[in-house]
């Protein structure tokens, strides 16, 4: 046998266990089996497959009335999330460090800032520094005190002249068109 060999569906479960109750009620309607070390009556035996068509109906159920809840949980969620999230911000602003009033909420008190220690500083300036000349960083002043030095540009000045006189439009007719030149004109 090649291959491997997957897990029927709930569907096709329960579209097999409705088949072999039909055909066992149609073929054999007043009949004993045995099957394995058990016997069975044809009533039996499909009061047996029924059980598995009922819990598989039942999971159905069940299942799609979870997805249900799921989804309502999430809209109630996200209508409340925002109030409560204002509502803690609230009762730490009212309270403040008040470690019995906040357990009231379930909130504990925020944790007091520990200093840091004289190596960690040292260690952090280190780190600042090492940061700032590997991306070439530097403070304002030190910005200021950079010059750009130009040599060899020759700097022009550019008069402008006066104000230019208008070009002469030609004129036009009545039509928007530009006028024919009138006849006998003479041409240079």
């Amino acid at each position: 046998m090649s291959g491997t060999t997957s897990k029927p569906t709930k569907a096709a479960t329960l579209a097999r266990v409705q088949a072999l109750i039909a055909g066992t009620q149609k073929r054999f309607p007043a009949s004993t089996f045995t099957l394995g070390n058990a016997s069975f009556t044809t009533a039996s035996l499909v009061q047996l497959f029924q059980s598995l068509a009922d819990a598989i109906a039942a999971v159905n159920t069940a299942q799609t009335g979870a997805r249900d809840a799921v989804a309502a949980m999430r809209t109630v969620r996200t209508n409340v999330n925002p109030v409560m999230a204002e509502f803690t911000k609230w009762l730490r602003a009212s309270f403040g460090t008040a470690a019995p009033a906040l357990a009231d909420f379930g909130l504990e008190p925020p944790k007091a800032r520990t200093p840091m220690t004289v190596e960690a500083k040292a260690a952090a300036v280190a780190k600042r520094d090492a940061t700032r000349q590997a991306r070439g960083t530097t403070s304002k002043k030190q910005k200021l005190a950079v010059k750009g030095d130009v040599t060899g540009v020759v700097v022009t000045p550019v008069t402008a002249p006066g104000p230019a006189a208008p070009a002469p439009q030609p004129a036009t007719g009545t039509s928007g068109t530009p006028a024919a030149p009138a006849a006998g004109g003479a041409t240079k």
